[in-house]
């Protein structure tokens, strides 16, 4: 079941939702240090972490799905966001270099159809993000975060997933180690606590993020091949063999015997 967009749009606003955002950001970014030129997507809720890319990139969209809802952004330049639905992306095939997705996988029922659009649109070569809540994180275990709704990934999981879905994954990491609690000591040691985390104990963070890359199988240059049966001929189409019969002077005289006498 997705959550409803003023939800979100709520958390975020929010002190706790301003530091999960800060600190989700700075992952993707040290991921993706450089987008120049490139066409970039966020699926699901990716608004607040795309930011940082739209005066890099050639260009950068974002999908919210219909049972979400849907909110403009930016809000003070042209709206770039579109509402559809989540099993059907209204892009061209091979259209985005990098693409996020983020409050949308664990959300979406069945998760496949719509990793199978993200694999259609995203370009060869291309990248992509996905941030799921952590299944042995505290963050999927407060209600009061977004991170608490659908189903929560270990790192195992949401790799597997995605090796499903026809990618690769590259890169593993996390983010959100402070506990989800309005205490401003915390969150003020959020960052350096997110750099320890990830370095001495990735598995209790709140999210777990993997990068990973559209696979592409070539076929082969003449079609497919169909393998020959080899199957015995039948009685009456066997060939003469040759065979050698014992002569006086040996084994010299060479005769040709039908198999069928």
């Amino acid at each position: 079941m997705w959550l409803d967009v003023v939800d979100l749009r709520d958390f975020y606003a929010s002190r706790l939702g301003q530091v999960a955002r800060r600190l989700v950001r700075r992952r993707v970014r040290r991921i993706w240090p450089d987008v120049r030129g490139m066409r970039m997507l966020g699926v699901g809720f990716a608004t607040p972490f795309l930011r940082p890319f739209r005066d890099e990139a050639e260009r950068v969209v974002a999908v919210m799905p219909a049972s979400q809802g849907v909110l403009p952004w930016p809000s003070e330049d042209r709206n770039l966001v579109t509402l559809c639905e989540d099993t059907v992306l209204p892009f061209p095939d091979r259209f985005f270099d990098r693409i996020l997705l983020v409050h949308s996988l664990e959300q979406c029922e069945p998760s496949r159809v719509l990793m199978r659009e993200v694999w259609r649109v995203l370009a060869d070569g291309g990248r992509l993000i996905v941030v799921a809540p952590n299944r042995q994180g505290l963050w999927a275990r407060f209600e009061r975060t977004p991170f608490a709704s659908g189903r929560p990934f270990s790192a195992t999981q949401l790799r597997a997933a995605l090796r499903d879905a026809l990618f690769t994954p590259l890169q593993t990491t996390a983010a959100l180690f402070m506990p989800p609690v309005e205490v401003r000591l915390l969150q003020a040691w959020a960052g350096p606590l997110d750099e320890i985390g990830a370095r001495w104990f990735p598995r209790i963070g709140g999210v777990v993020m993997v990068e990973a890359a559209k696979q592409i199988y070539a076929a082969p240059r003449d079609g497919l091949r169909v393998r020959k049966a080899y199957l015995p001929l039948p009685e009456r189409l066997r060939l003469s063999t040759r065979t050698r019969r014992p002569t006086a002077a040996g084994y010299n005289r060479e005769t040709e015997v039908d198999d069928r006498q």
